[in-house]
């Protein structure tokens, strides 16, 4: 491989790099841009400058190390594997998003080594990264924090110092929360604007000078409405982060109701196999091509609905639901008895029949079609 003409001696300027991908991989050709020497290693090998063959190797040849892995388990196995080389020398900075005890696990291996550990989660995706313009969460002590500046400078634009070990990673999560309620919130709202027969850019001209406008929102609604899912934060990750939250949430007696929500949107992606897609695929379920809303659906003729096995299928469901019963508060309340809009209790909806047929055949549409 490639090698740098000062990799035989280290300097305080080498920087090792573990894990190659959006965001580690935008890292390290950002330093390199810098002028850092930048030497990497992932699990997978890839076909670029400095790949280093271990993590002793990388331990060996920088001084600071910045690790961009993807869960709990790879942070701990990537600092257990390199712990063995590590010295006081050594400044190792974690950038995963993962639990508060994972993180301060980590941290104890490297500490027990004399070398410092730095807790710096970040926000910002892939574009942010390729910038260098990052904002870093940290955590650790003050000297250590110190070590770590001028790396994390060289990538990021703000430093915001939240604690000792293991606090950022929980404000780290819970800024996630809001990043994920607020993408799902937008899919929901593409959704109600597209059945009302209104144009969905009117919803982002509209939100645009809403007070609820986000930067996440800024970078997602245009790419929802053009079916951008190309990944900066993919659908697998952002799911990641919410288990993580709602496990916390479960230690502390908490009830994340919003939280556990877009959890399960997130993992409904990730069944119909949209895990590596940005997380802001949750559009799909929502919105999907063709776009009939319920009521297009509900007023079409029979004469030109689809025949045949489709309409055998919407029959035989139609016909299932009605034995169904709606439970609400541990009571069984028959499907006819429900409180409508139109009426009072123990009033039906007729209408109802026509609505509940479109739905059913526009879900078995996309049934069919291996779309959600």
């Amino acid at each position: 491989m490639e090698r740098h003409a000062s990799a035989s001696q280290p300097t305080h300027t080498n920087i090792g790099v573990v894990g190659l991908g959006i965001i580690g991989r935008a890292i390290a050709a950002h330093l390199r841009r810098k002028g850092f020497p930048v030497f990497v290693w992932n699990r997978s090998p890839r076909p670029v400058p400095n790949f280093v063959g271990s993590l002793g190797e990388l331990a060996e040849l920088c001084n600071h190390i910045q690790i961009f892995v993807s869960d709990d388990d790879a942070l701990l196995q990537t600092v257990e594997q390199l712990s063995e080389k590590l010295t006081p020398r050594h400044v190792v900075l974690a950038h995963c998003t993962v639990a508060p005890d994972s993180m301060r696990a980590a941290a104890e291996m490297v500490e027990r080594r004399r070398a410092r550990f730095v807790e710096a989660c970040f926000t910002g995706s892939k574009g942010a990264a390729e910038k260098g313009e990052l904002v870093y969460y940290v955590g650790g002590t003050d000297e250590a924090v110190r070590a770590a500046r001028t790396i994390l400078e060289a990538s990021g634009k703000e430093i915001v110092q939240i604690g000792s070990v293991g606090q950022a990673s929980a404000i780290k999560i819970a800024t996630n929360m809001v990043t994920a309620a607020s993408v799902q919130a937008a899919a929901e709202a593409l959704a109600l604007v597209q059945a009302q027969g209104l144009p969905l850019e009117k919803f982002l001209e509209a939100m645009r000078v809403n007070a609820s406008y986000s930067g996440t929102l800024a970078m997602k609604l245009p790419k929802m409405l053009s079916r951008d899912f190309e990944p900066h934060f993919s659908v697998k990750h952002m799911l990641k982060d919410m288990q993580i939250a709602t496990q916390l949430a479960l230690a502390h007696y908490l009830d994340l109701g919003v939280t556990a929500a877009a959890r399960d949107q997130l993992s409904e992606q990730m069944q119909w196999g949209h895990g590596e897609h940005d997380y802001s695929a949750v559009l799909r379920k929502h919105l999907h091509e063709p776009a009939l809303g319920f009521y297009e659906e509900s007023q079409m003729p029979e004469a030109h609905e689809s025949s045949g096995t489709e309409e055998a299928l919407a029959d035989a469901a139609e016909a299932a639901t009605e034995n169904l019963q709606v439970r609400e508060a541990d009571i069984v309340v028959p499907q006819g008895s429900l409180l409508t809009l139109s009426g009072g209790v123990g009033a039906t909806a007729p209408a109802a029949a026509p609505v509940r047929r479109g739905f059913l055949r526009q879900l078995l549409s996309r049934l069919s079609s291996g779309q959600e």
